[in-house]
């Protein structure tokens, strides 16, 4: 009997120093456990590698968030704050323009969005075309080629102002767009994740055919060939980037003439994000932007919710920029001189779609200082939450920002607040703008929320009250007026003989309002309550004008 307890407790002894020594080993093979570096997706190693390539191959397909369960990693025990509590306590600094675009704009799901030379806003659209967990294969092949290409326009340049369309171009060319930059040059740089091509266009698209085109069409793969390739940045001496983001995860730098310069990047998913993460390793770098006054390209690695950025010379790495109040995917992020330097960022709905509820987050545009990395302020339709930003452009002055997103399908503006003007009485339901801003922003140093959750209340400019006193002067002039006339005819009084007319304050008990009243009403035309003709055909007109659909 002894014997045999002496052999139960060897034997328990021996399984927990095996189990010591595999975890001694797993955690000297990974310079960080959290992050899977050089994925293999069709490995079958193991059961953890297997969950995650699941995943990973959900986010190539493009199901974003995912469609079934899987074994997320377990985050690290950190400290994380109140993340509800400290994003209530951001600033609101941008006012959110409802009236812009002008309404006969119709778009699909906007993937991008630039500025031309002229200023004007340039947006590129998927018009019809959705990109669902059917849409490629395992492979990353397009399987809807026999539609052929999207027969409308799919980019469109929008005038700052009032959001209407200046030009439009891009027909029967593109499958699923995806990125668009405009450079120094007015030349436009595209990519299509179906076709796995960039391509460069003449200013305005000119001539209807690219003058560079890079990748092999609708053949997926690596070295010259992309897959599904998500953005570029040009240098302004005509050198430009490509982040070959969904299947490769890799940044390349070719010449102005398209010849490769240097590749850097690889592939590592982890399904949520840390302060501290792999220099270089990418999960889905899903929008670039340049840094011009440190020698920066900045690009947004999407599933690991981090801005990184790398010199714009060489490649190599020099800052990353995360924050817990963001969360763990950020779509994009556009860069401003102003304030000394600051990301502009939109981040996106949670990846992990209720399995884990207690990792809470909000869609927001956010403002971060490059200086001290801190959230300045956060933005978002009428200070509400996005649903599925994918790309952002700011001015330069800061002063603008312009959020596309993919549902719902629009191009939203914002104005810093220090820009915004109190509205006035001459607003309309067109959202015609004043001095350049829609007559729907709220007053400056109003906070948006309280304009989302009450009724606005409206003030007359000092034009309304002005014209409001004259109208009422001239009422009370023309009854004076009125009652002068009647009793100087009852004298006989009025000069043109013009005695032999008749009329209701005649009656010898003298004027009474209720005798005018109460006469027969044949001198009263009855109020015509439908439309004019003029506002028929202005409304007709209108409902017609939308050929971007």
């Amino acid at each position: 009997m002894h014997s045999m307890d002496v052999s139960k407790r060897c034997s328990v002894i021996f399984l927990l120093a095996c189990f010591c020594f595999l975890q001694q080993t797993h955690s000297e093979s990974q310079s960080s456990p959290r992050y899977l570096q050089n994925i293999d997706i069709g490995s079958n190693a193991s059961n953890n590698n297997n969950n995650n390539n699941e995943r990973l191959q959900q986010i190539l397909k493009g199901a974003g968030a995912g469609a079934t369960q899987i074994n997320w990693p377990t985050r690290s025990k950190q400290g994380i704050p109140d993340i509800k509590t400290e994003l209530a306590k951001l600033n609101t600094t941008y006012i959110y323009q409802n009236a812009w675009p002008a309404n006969n704009v119709k778009l699909g799901a906007v993937t991008a969005v630039s500025f031309d030379k002229a200023g004007n806003v340039v947006i590129f659209h998927r018009v019809d075309r959705i990109w669902g967990q059917d849409t490629f294969d395992n492979a990353n092949q397009y399987r809807e080629k026999y539609r052929g290409p999207i027969r409308e326009s799919t980019v469109l340049a929008l005038e700052p102002a009032t959001g209407r369309v200046q030009y439009d171009w891009g027909k029967n060319f593109f499958y699923m767009p995806h990125g668009l930059t405009v450079d120094p040059e007015d030349n436009v740089w595209l990519t299509d994740v179906a076709m796995h091509q960039v391509f460069k266009f003449a200013p305005r698209g000119a001539g209807n055919k690219p003058l560079l085109t890079l990748g092999v069409a609708f053949q997926p793969g690596s070295g010259k060939k992309f897959c599904k390739p998500t953005s570029v940045a040009i240098l302004d001496n005509g050198d430009f980037f490509v982040a070959d983001g969904y299947c490769n995860a890799r940044i390349l730098k070719y010449t102005r003439s398209g010849e490769l310069i240097l590749s850097w990047g690889q592939n590592s998913f982890a399904g949520v994000s840390y302060d501290v993460a792999p220099q270089n390793y990418f999960a889905i770098p899903h929008a670039l932007t340049l840094v011009p006054e440190l020698e920066l390209l900045c690009t947004a690695d999407r599933e690991n919710g981090r801005v990184q950025c790398f010199s714009s010379r060489n490649g190599t790495f020099h800052s990353q920029y995360h924050n817990q109040l963001i969360g763990d995917r950020l779509f994009s992020m556009a860069y401003t001189p102003a304030s000394g330097g600051e990301l502009v960022i939109v981040n996106g709905p949670s990846a992990e779609l209720g399995i884990h509820p207690e990792h809470y987050n909000e869609v927001h545009g956010f403002v971060m200082s490059m200086r001290n990395r801190q959230l300045v302020s956060k933005f978002g339709p009428n200070n509400l939450e996005f649903q599925n930003p994918h790309d952002v452009a700011v001015t330069a002055d800061g002063n603008e920002i312009y959020v596309a997103e993919l549902n719902p399908m629009r191009i939203h503006k914002f104005l810093h607040k220090s820009m915004a003007k109190p509205m006035s009485l001459s607003a309309t339901k067109e959202g015609k703008s004043i001095g350049g801003v829609p007559a729907e922003t709220p007053a400056a140093g109003v906070d948006p929320s309280q304009t989302a959750s009450t009724p606005t209340t409206h003030h007359p400019s000092g034009k309304a009250v002005l014209v409001a006193s004259l109208m009422l002067i001239f009422s009370g002039s023309t009854f004076a007026l009125a009652l002068m006339m009647a009793r100087r005819r009852k004298r006989g009084c009025l000069p043109f003989g013009a005695r032999s007319r008749r009329h209701a304050w005649e009656k010898a008990e003298g004027f009474k309002l209720g005798g005018l009243l109460d006469r027969d009403r044949n001198g009263f035309e009855k109020l015509d309550q439908q439309a004019s003709d003029e506002e028929q055909e202005t409304s007709t007109l209108s409902s017609a004008a939308a050929p971007y659909a």
